[in-house]
């Protein structure tokens, strides 16, 4: 592994809204894949249902995406790029990645999910309304931020 191997036994992958190539959710799933292999990935897990958003989304196997994790990242995006079973222009990025962005729970199970972390990290905020809000607040409080 490459020295920009994160620790995450000691502070929070990327945010999940920061982007590679406008794909948001890539960096924080590098970050979580390169802590994997290093064996630093804490409580974090690669290939978890959002990882797994972005990689059905430009059809990359996330076995085959793992083998690459020692290149930077923008040489990851150039492989991703040159290796993705789907294509995808800027406009379809663009309108994915608004759409992860925006995202909040749709089901009952998704709901009581969300609202159980909500509640026992951060009850008060009433600012917490997608995934990636909840995501963020999580990370910032596990790592001994008051959320």
């Amino acid at each position: 592994m490459s020295l920009h191997t994160p620790d995450l036994t000691k502070f929070p992958p990327r945010s999940p809204r920061v982007r590679l190539g406008g794909y948001v959710i890539l960096p924080r799933m590098l970050d979580k894949g390169r802590a994997t292999l290093a064996g630093k990935h804490g409580e974090y897990h690669y290939a978890c249902p959002l990882d797994m958003a972005f990689l059905d989304f430009v059809g990359i196997d996330p076995e085959a995406l793992k083998k690459e994790l020692g290149k930077s990242d923008s040489e990851i995006l150039e492989w991703i790029n040159s290796h993705a079973k789907n294509k995808r222009t800027n406009s379809e990025i663009i309108a994915w990645t608004h759409w992860q962005e925006n995202r909040a729970p749709d089901n009952v199970e998704g709901r009581e999910f969300f609202n159980g972390i909500h509640k026992a990290v951060a009850p008060q905020r009433e600012d917490i309304i997608t995934w990636f809000d909840l995501l963020d607040m999580d990370d910032f409080a596990s790592f001994g931020g008051k959320a």
